[in-house]
């Protein structure tokens, strides 16, 4: 008697933590959500889909629980570690293959270059860190990522909402079952991870063939991922970060002044911030932390903002400009220079 009650507690106890496991996301599907089908007709009446047919698209998905445990931030966050962070990008893989990738693209690059005005090496970068140079551009359905986030990710929906429509839209304009296209989890698609939105915004045919195409295309990529920059305010020939000397610990309102450049290069010398930089610019004080060890400072110019435009984090932007730094560094020379 006492086994099998304590067998019966034991089943009711496995079976409450599997619904509290999967509570956060339904068991039905996207057709049967009031929400979804609202999007629908919304769409009908806005764009002139055939909302029907988008009902019967979301009815073959359902919600999937892993990716929001992937976008949710994490319970116990980690401190920022510079140290920790920069590993990731910076290694002997990308760093190779960056190289190779350089060297096998070098007339769509320098192009790229001439008509942007955006450095081979930052495009290289770019491409580097996001997909490892289109070896790893993510296997989940963008359409169920997105629909995912758009109606059981209440904290980010309009921004996903948004973006679902411009899958949609990019879907439709390409000839593409929406069905079929696969990404990350958060919805970027191809070689660059491009959201939908900046896909319609800023991807180009680069390669001539009358199509944009970032799954195939290295071309159609590299002309994309310039063009992203240089509308977003690339300068070109113009520096991008410079490291900096601190006398002691920077003023918080220095740090939290932002990431886009708000500081004199000259009032910052004047409280012990110096770098080998024109008095006059205008700079972003950027702190690469790592616990237990001093911070390494650097100002940020104009261009170190423009990256943080392709991902919001100046971690990143500094991964962006050191992995570019070493792969030019280990360019072949051209014979005869």
């Amino acid at each position: 008697m006492e086994n099998t009650l304590k067998r019966t507690l034991a089943a009711l106890l496995l079976a409450a933590s599997a619904c509290l496991s999967h509570a956060a996301t339904p068991a039905t599907g996207f057709a049967s959500n009031p929400e979804v089908i609202e999007f629908a007709r919304d769409l009908e009446q806005r764009e002139g889909f055939d909302s029907g047919q988008l009902l019967e698209q979301f009815a073959q998905i359902r919600p999937n629980a892993k990716v929001l445990e992937l976008i949710k931030p994490p319970a116990s966050p980690l401190q920022r570690s510079w140290e920790r962070y920069r590993p990731r990008f910076l290694n002997e893989r990308r760093i190779n293959w960056g190289v190779q990738f350089w060297q096998e693209n070098r007339i769509a690059l320098a192009r790229a270059r001439a008509t942007y005005g955006v450095p081979e090496e930052i495009i290289v970068a770019i491409i580097g860190v996001e997909t490892e140079y289109g070896r790893n551009m993510g296997n989940f359905r963008v359409l169920e990522a997105l629909a995912t986030l758009a109606f059981y990710y209440p904290r980010r929906a309009e921004f996903f909402r948004t973006e679902l429509e411009q899958f949609l839209l990019l879907a439709r304009e390409n000839g593409m079952n929406p069905l079929d296209i696969r990404g990350s989890f958060a919805g970027a698609i191809g070689i660059p991870q491009f959201m939908p939105g900046s896909q319609r915004r800023y991807a180009v045919d680069f390669d001539g063939d009358r199509k944009v195409d970032l799954y195939g295309s290295v071309d159609d990529a590299i002309g994309s991922v310039a063009r992203f920059l240089e509308q977003h305010g690339w300068q070109a020939g113009q520096a991008i970060a410079v490291p900096a000397q601190s006398r002691g610990e920077p003023e918080r309102n220095l740090i939290d002044a932002g990431i886009q450049p708000t500081l004199k290069v000259a009032d910052l010398a004047r409280q012990g911030i110096t770098a080998a930089a024109d008095p006059q610019a205008m700079v972003t004080l950027v702190d690469l932390v790592s616990p237990g060890r001093a911070t390494e400072y650097w100002l940020g110019f104009d261009n170190f903002y423009v990256i943080t435009r392709y991902n919001r984090s100046s971690f990143y932007a500094m991964s962006v400009f050191q992995l570019a730094e070493e792969i030019r560094a280990r360019m072949p020379r051209p014979q005869g220079s």
